[in-house]
C-alpha cells in the first residue's frame, strides 16, 4: 500500500482499556510521518452520529454498524482510521469487517485485553464506581455481555505495557501491514 492507501484500525475492549489513549497516540506518530489519520471516538461518534440509541444489543449494534461505515469510506479515501469502540458482541464486529472486505478496504481488529479489574481501577468515565453503586446496569464486560476477540489481528496486553509501547506495537502492526 501506499500512503493514499486507507486502512481501518479497530480497537476493541472494555470501557477504560485504553483503547482511545492508545489510539490517539498512535494517530500524534503517525500524523507526525505525514500520514492522514482520523480518530473516530465512541463517545463523540454516540453524541453526534447516533445519538437518540440506547444501549440494548439492537442499539449497540447499529451504533457499531453506522461507526463503521463511517470508517470505511474515510478508509476507501485514503484515511487511515483508528476505531476505539467497545463494540462488545463480535457479530457486529463481523458485520463491519464483512462490509470493509466487500469493498476491498483493508480492516484490522485490535482486542485492547485489559482485565476488567484493571479498567475497574482505571475508571476513566465513573461507570465502573457508578455500576458498583447500582446507579448503573449493563456495564460492557460486568453485568452485559463482551464476546472477547477469537482471532484479532493483535492483542494488546496494555496492563503489562504503558501507553507507548502498546502504540508502538500497534504501529509496527499498521506498517507491517502496509496501511501506514
Amino acid at each position: 500500500m501506499d500512503d493514499t492507501t486507507g486502512a481501518t484500525v479497530w480497537l476493541t475492549g472494555l470501557p477504560s482499556a485504553g483503547k482511545t489513549t492508545i489510539a490517539r497516540a498512535l494517530a500524534d506518530r503517525l500524523t507526525g510521518e505525514g500520514r492522514r489519520v482520523e480518530v473516530l471516538d465512541g463517545d463523540e461518534i454516540r453524541e453526534f452520529l447516533s445519538a437518540g440509541l440506547g444501549f440494548s444489543r439492537e442499539d449497540r449494534h447499529t451504533n457499531v454498524t453506522r461507526i463503521g461505515f463511517v470508517a470505511e469510506l474515510l478508509a476507501s479515501n485514503g484515511v487511515l482510521v483508528l476505531v476505539p469502540v467497545i463494540a462488545p458482541y463480535a457479530d457486529s464486529r463481523e458485520a463491519v469487517r464483512k462490509h470493509h472486505a466487500a469493498r476491498g478496504t483493508a480492516f484490522l481488529e485490535v482486542h485492547v485485553a485489559t482485565p476488567v479489574e484493571v479498567c475497574s481501577v482505571r475508571d476513566v468515565k465513573g461507570l465502573y464506581a457508578k455500576q458498583a453503586a447500582g446507579d448503573l446496569t449493563g456495564l460492557t464486560g460486568v453485568d452485559d455481555p463482551y464476546d472477547v476477540p477469537v482471532d484479532p489481528d493483535l492483542r494488546l496486553l496494555t496492563h503489562e505495557q504503558t501507553v507507548a509501547e502498546s502504540a508502538a506495537v500497534l504501529h509496527a502492526l499498521v506498517t507491517g501491514r502496509g496501511a501506514a
